[in-house]
Protein backbone atom coordinates (compact mmCIF):
# COMPACT_ATOMS: atom_id res chain seq x y z
CA UNK A 1 0.00 0.00 0.00
CA UNK A 2 1.12 3.46 -0.79
CA UNK A 3 1.95 6.24 1.70
CA UNK A 4 0.95 9.99 1.27
CA UNK A 5 5.04 10.39 1.12
CA UNK A 6 5.64 7.72 -1.86
CA UNK A 7 2.29 9.12 -3.42
CA UNK A 8 3.61 13.04 -3.79
CA UNK A 9 6.98 11.61 -4.50
CA UNK A 10 5.60 9.81 -7.89
CA UNK A 11 3.72 12.68 -8.61
CA UNK A 12 7.23 14.50 -8.63
CA UNK A 13 8.73 11.63 -10.64
CA UNK A 14 5.50 11.56 -12.85
CA UNK A 15 6.07 15.24 -13.61
CA UNK A 16 10.02 14.88 -14.36
CA UNK A 17 9.36 12.00 -16.59
CA UNK A 18 6.19 13.73 -18.30
CA UNK A 19 8.72 16.51 -19.23
CA UNK A 20 11.53 14.29 -20.58
CA UNK A 21 8.87 13.16 -22.81
CA UNK A 22 7.26 16.17 -24.05
CA UNK A 23 11.07 17.36 -24.92
CA UNK A 24 10.02 20.61 -22.62
CA UNK A 25 13.42 20.17 -20.44
CA UNK A 26 15.32 18.64 -17.95
CA UNK A 27 14.28 15.40 -16.23
CA UNK A 28 12.95 17.35 -12.90
CA UNK A 29 9.80 17.30 -11.13
CA UNK A 30 8.19 19.27 -7.69
CA UNK A 31 4.98 19.21 -5.56
CA UNK A 32 4.67 21.55 -2.68
CA UNK A 33 2.34 19.98 -0.16
CA UNK A 34 0.08 21.95 2.99
CA UNK A 35 -1.58 19.63 5.60
CA UNK A 36 -1.69 16.63 2.77
CA UNK A 37 -3.04 18.32 0.15
CA UNK A 38 -0.75 19.38 -2.77
CA UNK A 39 -0.51 23.62 -3.61
CA UNK A 40 1.71 23.41 -6.47
CA UNK A 41 3.08 21.38 -8.45
CA UNK A 42 5.82 22.00 -11.33
CA UNK A 43 8.56 20.53 -13.79
CA UNK A 44 11.84 22.19 -15.07
CA UNK A 45 10.86 24.80 -16.75
CA UNK A 46 14.16 26.24 -17.73
CA UNK A 47 13.67 25.85 -21.46
CA UNK A 48 10.40 26.51 -22.71
CA UNK A 49 10.23 30.10 -20.51
CA UNK A 50 14.04 30.89 -21.12
CA UNK A 51 14.67 31.42 -17.71
CA UNK A 52 17.86 29.77 -16.02
CA UNK A 53 15.89 29.79 -12.63
CA UNK A 54 12.69 27.80 -13.73
CA UNK A 55 14.01 24.84 -12.03
CA UNK A 56 11.05 22.69 -10.45
CA UNK A 57 11.70 23.22 -6.78
CA UNK A 58 11.35 27.24 -7.53
CA UNK A 59 8.83 26.76 -10.24
CA UNK A 60 6.41 25.04 -7.61
CA UNK A 61 8.02 27.68 -4.77
CA UNK A 62 6.40 30.68 -6.79
CA UNK A 63 3.16 28.95 -7.72
CA UNK A 64 3.01 27.72 -4.05
CA UNK A 65 3.30 31.42 -2.94
CA UNK A 66 0.73 32.48 -5.57
CA UNK A 67 -1.60 29.92 -4.09
CA UNK A 68 -1.17 30.33 -0.85
CA UNK A 69 -0.44 34.38 -0.85
CA UNK A 70 2.17 34.45 0.78
CA UNK A 71 6.03 34.62 0.54
CA UNK A 72 6.76 32.16 3.74
CA UNK A 73 5.60 28.38 3.27
CA UNK A 74 5.79 27.08 6.85
CA UNK A 75 3.59 24.27 6.78
CA UNK A 76 4.23 23.52 3.73
CA UNK A 77 6.72 20.25 2.34
CA UNK A 78 8.47 19.98 -0.76
CA UNK A 79 8.96 16.76 -2.68
CA UNK A 80 11.35 16.81 -5.86
CA UNK A 81 12.39 14.14 -8.09
CA UNK A 82 16.29 15.00 -7.46
CA UNK A 83 18.24 16.39 -4.43
CA UNK A 84 17.90 20.34 -5.25
CA UNK A 85 20.74 22.06 -6.79
CA UNK A 86 22.29 24.68 -4.40
CA UNK A 87 19.75 27.71 -5.98
CA UNK A 88 16.90 25.48 -4.82
CA UNK A 89 18.34 24.60 -1.82
CA UNK A 90 18.76 28.23 -1.34
CA UNK A 91 15.34 28.83 -2.32
CA UNK A 92 13.65 26.17 0.05
CA UNK A 93 15.36 27.56 3.05
CA UNK A 94 14.02 31.42 2.19
CA UNK A 95 10.84 30.31 1.79
CA UNK A 96 10.95 28.34 5.25
CA UNK A 97 9.64 25.18 3.67
CA UNK A 98 9.24 22.38 6.78
CA UNK A 99 11.12 19.24 5.15
CA UNK A 100 12.50 18.31 1.67
CA UNK A 101 11.92 14.50 0.37
CA UNK A 102 14.11 13.74 -2.82
CA UNK A 103 14.25 10.66 -4.61
CA UNK A 104 17.55 11.26 -7.15
CA UNK A 105 20.79 12.63 -5.74
CA UNK A 106 22.79 15.42 -6.78
CA UNK A 107 25.64 12.22 -8.40
CA UNK A 108 22.61 10.78 -10.37
CA UNK A 109 21.63 14.09 -11.46
CA UNK A 110 25.99 15.02 -12.25
CA UNK A 111 26.02 11.66 -13.90
CA UNK A 112 23.63 12.88 -16.74
CA UNK A 113 25.25 16.28 -16.96
CA UNK A 114 23.39 17.96 -14.44
CA UNK A 115 26.83 18.64 -12.20
CA UNK A 116 26.34 21.66 -10.02
CA UNK A 117 29.31 20.79 -7.79
CA UNK A 118 31.44 23.75 -9.16
CA UNK A 119 28.94 26.05 -7.86
CA UNK A 120 30.00 24.33 -4.71
CA UNK A 121 33.76 24.97 -5.21
CA UNK A 122 33.10 28.38 -6.23
CA UNK A 123 31.11 29.29 -2.89
CA UNK A 124 34.09 28.19 -1.17
CA UNK A 125 36.60 30.21 -2.87
CA UNK A 126 37.62 33.73 -2.44
CA UNK A 127 36.17 36.46 -4.38
CA UNK A 128 39.23 37.13 -5.97
CA UNK A 129 40.13 33.73 -7.05
CA UNK A 130 36.27 32.85 -8.28
CA UNK A 131 36.06 32.17 -12.22
CA UNK A 132 33.54 35.04 -13.29
CA UNK A 133 34.69 38.34 -11.66
CA UNK A 134 33.51 40.11 -8.56
CA UNK A 135 33.89 43.35 -8.84
CA UNK A 136 32.48 46.16 -6.25
CA UNK A 137 30.93 49.82 -6.79
CA UNK A 138 29.66 52.03 -5.38
CA UNK A 139 29.20 50.80 -1.78
CA UNK A 140 29.06 54.00 -0.14
CA UNK A 141 26.30 54.73 -2.11
CA UNK A 142 24.43 51.51 -1.47
CA UNK A 143 24.42 51.26 1.72
CA UNK A 144 22.03 54.23 2.08
CA UNK A 145 19.15 51.74 0.92
CA UNK A 146 20.10 49.64 3.83
CA UNK A 147 20.17 51.87 6.44
CA UNK A 148 16.66 53.36 5.49
CA UNK A 149 15.79 49.64 5.70
CA UNK A 150 16.82 49.30 8.91
CA UNK A 151 14.89 52.55 10.30
CA UNK A 152 11.88 51.87 8.08
CA UNK A 153 8.64 51.76 9.36
CA UNK A 154 7.21 50.39 6.45
CA UNK A 155 9.37 47.25 6.08
CA UNK A 156 8.02 43.97 6.08
CA UNK A 157 10.41 41.30 7.98
CA UNK A 158 11.33 37.84 6.17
Amino acid sequence: MENKHEKFMRMAIALSEKNVAEGLGGPFGAVIVKDGEVVAASANKVVPTNDPTAHAEVSAIRLACQELNTFNLEGCEIYTSCEPCPMCLGAIYWARLDKIYYANTKVDAAAIGFDDHFIYEEIERSMAERKTPFIQLLRDEAIGAFKKWETSSLKTDY
